[in-house]
């Protein structure tokens, strides 16, 4: 069971990771269509820099490319599962600057909605877990 339960958490990050990047680039339709959060790059990247408020607007298309990159890169290392406990560390500090970004920019609703805070707890449990640290 515990074994099931890490390919089902590498999977079901992965496949979150996945989904985000495919609504950027507009795989899951156009804006407006139903369960369609950005549609295109150019919203993700307005996105990006209200989330980054605190920085100037030079850097945001940094951000929003490199946040992109690194998501693709951590979804396949978590399918191949390649590093897998530093691999899902890094998921968890990625997820949790998301979580921390969105509850200062917008409150703390929207990552609660958006289970940000979820799949943060999810990326640090399996770190733990791909590490061999629990008790059996």
């Amino acid at each position: 069971m515990k074994k099931l339960t890490l390919y089902f958490l590498r999977f079901a990050l992965a496949a979150s990771f996945l989904s985000a990047v495919a609504d950027r680039f507009g795989f899951w339709g156009e804006v407006g269509s139903p369960g369609v959060v950005w549609g295109n790059f150019e919203i993700f990247k307005n996105y990006t820099g209200s989330l980054l408020f605190f920085l100037p607007k030079a850097f945001v298309s940094f951000f929003a490319w490199g946040a992109t990159i690194i998501e693709i890169l951590l979804a396949v290392f978590l399918v191949i599962g390649l590093k897998l406990k530093e691999t899902a560390l890094l998921s968890g500090l990625l997820l949790g600057s998301f979580a921390l970004s969105m509850t200062l920019t917008y409150g703390i609703k929207s990552p609660l909605d958006y289970s940000v805070f979820t799949a943060c707890a999810a990326s640090f449990a399996l770190a733990l877990f791909a590490g061999g640290n629990y008790q059996k």
